[in-house]
């Protein structure tokens, strides 16, 4: 039995099991797989709230965009708006230049005939007063000087107009 190894080898077993009772391994292994079981408890708490925490910031940045989304509809609306407005000024300010311009034109035209106007009848003012001078120097009697005034007073109206 001494010379059997297999006895050998129970004796070293049940030595190593007193060893390992002895030094109170089990509770150290215990006490160390505990340790790691905590350990990775605080390490999944901690990816749970990094998950957590980088969802609430996914959800912000979803937010954020929709809200820059809208603000640039809005911004795109806003400037559609102004430029209706802006071309309606416009083509009212063109339309009150143009009238303007028109009224100048129709005003220096009616100036330019009041002008023509005034410089015939000084032409025919000048004419009759020459006609006048005329008879007068000639001394022209009676019919005479009324038929060449008649006459130049016909001579007169074909040349206003």
């Amino acid at each position: 039995m001494f010379h059997d190894p297999a006895f050998w080898v129970g004796i070293a077993f049940i030595g190593f099991l007193g060893l390992v009772v002895y030094l109170k391994v089990p509770p150290l292994v215990a006490k160390q797989l505990d340790a790691r079981a905590d350990k990775i408890r605080d390490e999944l708490d901690e990816a749970k709230k990094l998950r957590e925490d980088a969802q609430m910031l996914f959800a912000d940045f979803q937010r954020r965009q929709h809200d820059a989304l809208q603000s640039a509809d809005d911004i795109v609306a806003r400037a559609k708006e102004d430029a209706k407005i802006l071309r309606k000024d416009s083509i009212a300010e063109l339309e009150a230049s143009l009238a303007r311009r028109q009224e100048l034109a129709e005003e220096k035209i009616r100036q330019a005939e009041e002008k023509a106007v005034a410089e015939v009848q000084g032409v025919a003012v000048d004419v009759a007063i020459a006609a006048a001078a005329k008879l007068m120097e000639d001394g022209l009697k009676g019919s005479q000087s009324d038929g060449l005034i008649d006459q130049s007073i016909k001579d007169l109206a074909q040349q206003l107009n």
